[in-house]
């Protein structure tokens, strides 16, 4: 078994005040809720594991609960208890975890780049046990390169993969509308939009809102223009002519989406496709069990494609956020943290957990990939070519932590992103009518004060 190091001490960091002052917290400010229907403290269990997640749709619920139940009868001495996180609110929810010291023993599916965040900050214990606990061997070459902070020293892991922007697609307008290939560049998207866009049906979900998914989004689009956010050396670079390329198309996608993606966040913008108000959708593959739930009828002309670029020039850039499992420092009970870190890639409740959402999160162990019990699912059966699809895009992904194989790691993308700059910088243009460069100006700007901070 491969060995990580996981002794190595975190970098030295700012001090946990000026952390904390940069993380926003407010008072009274409520961490995450309890969920009633997950196992409560267990009696006689003198050690407790709290499981921090954004992500916690029914099923993956169920899923939670089985792999809690099967650890706590594996560990009769260790309770574990979920809480729901906020897709959205983690940022302030985690501020006043550390704050207060009251910190869950795990979190998972947050974002790579929020993970690298904080544990450069000295708010995580590094991850070689958890690793070691698994087998290095066992995962994808690579998988974990993103979280490695320093040679051999990892902030977290991921919990999966993600292709965060793919294109979704429904044949059967495309063929009404006579759109007679999957759109490469932007112009023919946005032809194909506008020709499908009819009978009440929008053309496209994209968000305008001052949220987290407008700042990802425009992100995947200014590299589909072939620009950066910052360069290779970590230098803000948006006064490019590729990012005013990317805000002009963006802009000019307005008319094509639904008069409320002015507020869209991930849910609207995934219902917008999946109830049939869009005929084209841009997420991760949870598209395929939610149309198979609550849209059936157009299950059968439902497919995954890479994202536009500007040209055919421009290679496709696919997000990956790398969902991810953290171990906060604070956590008292470090053992029982890394013992139920890896009890979560055991095969038998993997599997479920990935089967929660089928293509949604994506295997990061390789040996799960081959196993004949994930396969054996029907959606992945039926959609093998999307799932192969996001896949092999997922697995060369990147996102603002990591924007590019030349590219530094970028410890300061997740207070870019939650500062809502990015998303602000859309609006300027898109609802505001500001020109291109003198917003992209003012944004580059603002991500470099964030940039320069300590």
């Amino acid at each position: 078994m491969t060995k990580i190091d996981g002794r190595t001490k975190a970098g030295a960091g700012p001090t946990r005040r000026q952390t904390l002052a940069g993380l926003g917290v407010g008072a009274g400010l409520a961490a995450a809720g309890v969920l009633p229907s997950m196992p409560a403290v267990a009696q006689n269990r003198p050690r407790t594991v709290r499981w921090w997640s954004p992500q916690a749709a029914p099923a993956q619920l169920a899923a939670y609960r089985y792999q809690i139940e099967t650890f706590m009868a594996a560990h009769p001495d260790i309770s574990v208890v979920f809480e729901a996180s906020s897709d959205e609110g983690y940022p302030a929810q985690l501020a006043a975890a550390f704050a207060s010291g009251q910190v869950p023993g795990i979190v998972t599916h947050l974002p790579s780049f929020a993970v690298t965040n904080y544990y450069s900050q000295n708010l995580l214990s590094p991850f070689g046990p958890v690793i070691n606990a698994i087998g290095a061997e066992k995962f994808y070459p690579g998988a974990n390169k993103v979280y490695e902070v320093q040679p051999n020293v990892f902030a977290g892991i991921g919990i999966g993969n993600s292709a965060a922007n793919a294109m979704w697609l429904r044949s059967d307008l495309m063929q009404q509308a006579g759109v007679t290939a999957v759109p490469r560049t932007w112009d023919e998207l946005r032809a194909a939009a506008r020709a499908m866009q009819r009978g009440g049906v929008f053309g496209a979900p994209l968000p305008y809102a001052r949220n987290s998914m407008t700042s990802l989004i425009i992100i995947c689009f200014i590299h589909g223009a072939g620009g950066n956010v910052c360069a290779p050396d970590l230098q803000p670079s948006l006064t490019t002519d590729a990012v005013a390329n990317a805000l002009e198309f963006y802009k000019s996608m307005r008319e094509l989406c639904p008069p409320g993606a002015t507020n869209y966040s991930w849910g609207e913008s995934l219902t917008a496709f999946v109830s049939g108000a869009a005929a084209t959708g841009i997420y991760t593959g949870r598209v395929l069990a939610n149309v198979n739930a609550q849209n059936p009828r157009i299950a059968e002309f439902v497919s995954a494609h890479n994202y536009p670029t500007i040209s055919a020039s421009v290679a496709p850039w696919t997000f990956n956020d790398f969902p991810s499992v953290m171990i906060p420092r604070q956590f008292a009970d470090q053992d029982a943290a890394v013992k139920f870190a890896a009890w979560l890639f055991r095969e038998d409740g993997y599997v479920r957990q990935l089967h929660a959402a089928p293509g949604h999160v994506l295997p990061v162990l390789k040996t799960i990939s081959d196993s004949a019990l994930y396969q054996e699912n029907d959606i992945i059966k039926r959609y093998k070519p999307s799932v192969d699809l996001m896949s092999q895009a997922a697995a060369a992904g990147h996102n603002l932590g990591w924007e590019s194989p030349a590219h530094q790691q970028n410890f300061k993308a997740r207070e870019i992103i939650g500062s809502h700059v990015l998303a602000e910088l859309v609006q300027r243009v898109t609802l505001n009518n500001e020109n291109p460069r003198t917003a992209a100006a003012w944004a580059q700007d603002r991500i470099g004060e964030i940039m320069r901070r300590t």
